[in-house]
């Protein structure tokens, strides 16, 4: 389990600057171990956002229990892993022409019974 949840959305407002926000509840721990965390967040978004976030969004960091004593080279590693699943989420995927996807129009969803 990572130690941080990512939230991404895009602000559609014609800002090409990425936002930052960091939030770690007190169910992590208290004050010391709350601003550690956001200080290591900080640093990881200074390192990593500016090349591989995503441009004219707002990146969301969540501080999960996890992530308190984690090494922080695990911690680079989790947010390059999580930026390079919404950079590939964000992309269309290649529509393939005669397959139909389950759960299509047409689908009641309900199941036969006899």
């Amino acid at each position: 389990m990572p130690g941080f949840i990512l939230l991404v959305r895009e602000r559609d407002d014609g800002d090409p600057s990425m936002r930052l926000g960091i939030t770690v509840t007190k169910k992590i721990g208290g004050a010391v171990v709350r601003n550690r965390m956001k200080r290591r967040f900080r640093a990881l978004a200074r390192e990593i956002l500016s090349t591989a976030g995503v441009q004219g969004a707002d990146h969301v960091l969540i501080g999960r229990g996890s992530g308190i004593e984690r090494p922080y080279d695990l911690l680079r590693d989790e947010l390059r892993r999580a930026l390079g699943k919404v950079l590939n989420a964000s992309q269309p995927a290649p529509s393939r022409p005669g397959k139909r996807r389950e759960g299509a129009a047409g689908s009641t969803g309900k199941a036969r019974t006899r």
